[in-house]
């Protein structure tokens, strides 16, 4: 009996990107002729982002370098490469492996010539149909299931234990960004929790305790702080359990895509043209971008705005277009 033909996908960082994989993952093992073992090569603070998919029989990860595991890599004898990351570290694997290939392309150059002169020539396509071109030799095909997100047993979150006086349904604000051009500020967010007819949790991580804590005291009993209280997984379950989702260009848009619930996404300096927007979200979700910028993207990463830092395009954005879907049923 011949054994599985043996994946290793690679896809380092962040949380998002990693998430926007999942499609590739379910391709190789329910589209690929015969069976398929899949492993996963990310850096160590993602890897539990991975280790909970059910596809996914192997996690590598590494702190720095890809030499922290290169030998254990090679014992594998890998069948295909699947390189979802394209950078220094990722060739490094492939040269030393020397197993057959596919990588996925950037576009870096179309993405420059659109932040630094308005030129769009990105694709109208988005990164995960481009992550699965890679699996083309495979004759592997788009399935319209979208992403998928597995929370780990044991990180489920009971809202009723995380927040006793909270009834019923919420909807959640994801507010961390690692960018600054992606990030919402206190009173813009203050005004989306005023206008809501739900409560509200806050979701963030660390850095974002001591803006989360001052909403829940402007807003008590309305408002409920879980900033710095979650894992990833954790706010995910969160997530899943929202009515709605507000979240930025951010990991959290994707894992609020892939738990099926409506995601009202609010754009900065970023832009959908780059190719990750939410990708088949639920019904009811909407894309919010600022109006007559016409100097954006500011950058490819969120972290700089031809606008400055005070009067940066997230800014510009009026909440009252984000409370009428709030509250739209």
């Amino acid at each position: 009996m011949s054994r599985p033909a043996k994946f290793l996908v690679i896809r380092f960082s962040s949380i998002g990107d990693i998430v926007l994989t999942t499609p590739v993952l379910r391709a190789i093992e329910e589209q690929m002729e015969g069976d398929s073992e899949i492993h996963f090569l990310t850096k160590k603070a993602y890897a539990p982002l991975v280790e909970s998919n059910p596809r996914v029989s192997k996690v590598y990860s590494i702190e720095k370098a890809t030499a922290e595991v290169m030998e254990e890599l090679k014992e594998e004898q890998y069948d295909y490469i699947i390189d979802l990351h394209r950078n220094i570290r990722s060739r490094m694997v492939k040269r030393s492996l020397k197993m057959i290939d596919f990588t996925f392309k950037k576009y870096n150059k179309e993405k420059w010539l659109l932040v630094n002169f308005g030129v769009n020539k990105m694709p109208d396509k988005h990164i995960v149909d481009r992550y699965l071109d890679t699996l083309k030799a495979f004759s592997v095909q788009a399935d319209d299931k979208g992403l998928e997100f597995y929370v780990p047993p044991g990180e489920e979150i009971n809202i009723q234990e995380l927040f006793p006086n909270l009834k019923g349904a919420f909807h959640a604000i994801a507010i961390g960004a690692a960018h600054i051009g992606k990030r919402m500020e206190e009173d813009f967010i203050a005004q989306l929790c005023e206008g809501s007819e739900l409560p509200v949790i806050i979701i963030g991580g660390p850095s974002d305790v001591e803006t989360s804590q001052s909403l829940e005291g402007q807003f008590p009993g309305k408002v409920f702080n879980a900033a710095g209280k979650l894992s990833v997984n954790g706010s995910a379950s969160v997530i899943a359990q929202a009515t709605k989702v507000v979240a930025g260009d951010t990991g959290m848009m994707h894992i609020a895509a892939a738990m099926n619930r409506p995601v009202i996404s609010v754009w900065g300096c970023t832009t959908p043209d780059f190719g990750m927007y939410p990708y088949k979200p639920a019904a009811g979700s909407v894309i919010i971008e600022p109006e007559g910028l016409n100097k954006r993207p500011c950058s490819k990463l969120g972290d700089r705005c031809k606008y400055g830092k005070e009067e940066r395009c997230i800014t510009q954005i009026d909440p009252a277009r984000i409370i009428s879907h709030l509250t739209r049923q």
